[in-house]
């Protein structure tokens, strides 16, 4: 084989993501939540950037004056407000007071002193007290923490005239359960391997005694225990329900009713009874005094119909819309006071400010589009409700708006939608198809769902239908499923098999 080294030219299309490219897809992803936080952190760390102390009249838009190329290039981390001057529009600059001389002062003191002072603009009195009301408002927000399970069973330890190292042991056990109630400790590993008799036989009395604290069914060590806890001796059914949290929870819970009454020779209406009071024991008692998890939730994007009968969207703007570049900063780069060194800083801090800015923008627009787009689409499910929904994919809409799928992806990451309709993620308006008998028309798979809600609930109870029964139904109305797929449907409905559903006559 023969080894030779030859130049040649070759044109071809690349594409590079830079830093502030991949920043900008960051800033699209952001929920409003999100987006708000970064703001604060840019107010922070850039001095350029303000808000200013009214919102703007009217929602921002991009325009060739704020997002022309020269402003900033994302391909290029150079910024010369020199060159492109008169193409930089900062609307509405609220300007700081200050003449030049001050502004010496402190660029002298900020050199000296660096350690001390940092680099955060001036705040107007209108922006401090907006912080503040902000800071109350999120105070007034904050779910209390609740009480904990521990200290709920603390408390009622003073009903009891117990003694102190009782006390200390059961206070002991009653921190060391699991956020479930159990206590699922062995002894030796609770006490130690060289524990003395005298110290089980205190921890033995203790755990006896959390046992008998509020919920009923705190101490046991597992769900059986945990229930059988939970029994009340004076119950009539007091006798059948240790026999069936004993042996027979399995078969409960796939409703075998009939064969777990000949099993302990119960009458079967005895053992309806038992289990329906069994159904309201609790087998996690502890996970009442769980905090709430949940996520906050702020719609970003509201839905509006006009007398015409079509749909418009609208979008919650926060704060961002108040984001503005500081007029005096920007006026320091044309006086002849300014040194060099200031005046290269500025510079790079008026360029991190206007590409955020445009990157605000850029996501504002990109945001609207494509939710219009959706809604669009979309437009009988507004009107009618969760059966009039059509198949769609991200695709389709990144055809409509002419963007990449990635994009329109990111636009709709956990973005919720305020309607008629409710509260809800945009991506639950993306929905696949089901083709129907036909082999032209399709439905969306949420319509199918709805359906098979629908049959189930008007199902004769004590002769439910089976998924085979469904496939037929479906078929019935022009709809051609597969039985697997009504069996991957009922399961994301949390319905359970025909079996499961079955009531039994006593």
């Amino acid at each position: 084989m023969r080894l030779t080294l030859t130049q040649e030219q070759r044109q071809e299309q690349r594409q590079i993501m830079t830093q502030r490219l991949i920043q900008s897809m960051e800033i699209l992803q952001l929920t409003l939540l999100q987006l708000e936080q970064r703001i604060d952190q840019e107010l922070e760390q850039n001095p350029v950037l303000e808000l200013s102390s009214e919102p703007s009249a009217e929602p921002r838009e991009r325009s060739t004056d704020t997002d022309s190329d020269a402003d900033y290039n994302l391909e290029d981390d150079s910024f010369s407000l020199e060159e492109h001057e008169p193409e930089i529009q900062f609307e509405h600059a609220v300007e700081l007071a200050g003449a030049t001389e001050e502004f010496s002062i402190a660029e002298e003191f900020s050199q000296n002193y660096t350690d001390t002072i940092d680099e955060a603009p001036v705040r107007s009195q209108n922006w401090l007290e907006e912080q503040e009301t902000l800071r109350a408002d999120v105070f007034a927000n904050v779910e209390c923490p609740g009480e904990s399970l521990q200290v709920h069973l603390a408390q009622q330890l003073d009903w009891f005239d117990i003694s102190e190292p009782l006390r200390d042991m059961t206070l002991r056990i009653i921190n060391n359960l699991d956020p479930n109630g159990y206590f699922t400790y062995v002894w030796e590993d609770f006490l130690g391997k060289d524990h003395t008799y005298k110290e089980l036989e205190l921890a033995c009395e203790a755990l006896a005694l959390v046992k008998r604290l509020e919920p009923t069914g705190v101490g046991g060590k597992d769900l059986r225990e945990c229930l059988l806890l939970q029994i009340d001796p004076d119950s009539e059914y007091a006798e059948v329900l240790r026999i069936l949290i004993t042996s027979y929870l399995e078969d409960i819970a796939a409703n075998r009713i009939p064969i777990v009454a000949k099993k302990i020779d119960f009458p079967l209406d005895v053992v309806h009874e038992a289990v329906a009071e069994l159904r309201h024991f609790h087998p996690r008692p502890g996970a009442a005094f769980r905090g709430s998890t949940a996520p906050v939730i702020i719609p970003e994007i509201s839905v509006e119909r006009l007398e015409s009968g079509k749909y418009i969207v609208h979008l919650e703007d926060g704060r961002s819309s108040q984001l503005r570049i500081s007029k005096f900063y920007k006026d320091q780069i044309s006086k002849h006071e300014t040194d060099k060194a200031t005046k290269t800083y500025i510079k790079q801090k008026l360029g991190s400010a206007q590409w955020l800015l445009n990157a605000v923008a850029q996501r504002r627009e990109t945001l609207l589009k494509v939710s219009q787009a959706i809604v669009d689409h979309q437009t009988e499910f507004f009107d009618r409700g969760q059966q009039a929904l059509k198949p769609l994919t991200m695709q389709q809409i990144a055809d409509i708006v002419g963007l990449h799928v990635t994009t329109v992806s990111r636009a709709c990451d956990e973005k919720w939608v305020s309607s008629s309709q409710g509260v809800f993620p945009l991506r639950r308006l993306f929905v696949g198809k089901v083709t129907m008998a036909d082999g032209k028309e399709t439905v969306a798979n949420d319509v199918v769902r709805s359906k098979i809600q629908e049959l189930i609930n008007q199902e004769d109870k004590k002769e439910p239908l089976s998924d085979d029964a469904i496939v037929k139904m479906l078929e019935s109305e022009g709809i051609q499923v597969a039985r697997r797929t009504i069996v991957k449907y009922r399961k994301l409905l949390g319905i359970s098999s025909s079996r499961g559903r079955r009531q039994w006559d006593p």
